[in-house]
């Protein structure tokens, strides 16, 4: 009884630890003749994710401007809006991210990072680190 009870304990921690994957999805932006991007602040987000997601832009030499939900776009050669969402699970870590790339109003490219469903110890990664690899990958 003692030894299954063990194997069963085992099973559930395994399972447990495997959990379900995390999910990245990434659809490159390509074809730019620009490199201007316009960010609408999201400013139900973190601070820190506009700050890496800015950052990373200018290192691939992008032209950033900051624009909030209520300005003018027309001027803008691309749009990229974003949402971040952050869970308590034994430390604070990012469980949700999605840039959208505009130009023109047609969806030019998309990146998501979801670990909503991870139950694992995977799910717990650096947001900061997150983030830039998203945006390198969406801005080829």
């Amino acid at each position: 009884m003692r030894k299954l009870l063990k194997f069963l304990i085992l099973g559930v921690v395994a399972l447990g630890l495997s959990g379900c994957s995390t999910k990245q999805v990434i659809n490159p932006v390509t074809n730019i003749e620009k490199k201007e991007v316009c960010i609408t602040e999201n400013k139900l987000v973190n601070g820190s994710f506009l700050q890496v997601f800015t950052n990373t832009l200018v290192e691939k030499n992008y032209q950033v401007t900051l624009k909030q939900a209520y300005d003018n776009i027309e001027d803008c050669y691309l749009v990229t809006n974003y949402t971040a969402n952050w869970a308590w699970d034994l430390a604070i870590y990012m469980i949700y991210a999605n840039i959208k790339v505009f130009e023109k109003g047609t969806l030019r490219g998309e990146a998501t990072y979801d670990a909503r469903a991870n139950v694992g110890f995977g799910k717990y990664i650096n947001g900061g680190d997150k983030v830039r690899e998203l945006v390198r990958q969406l801005f080829e």
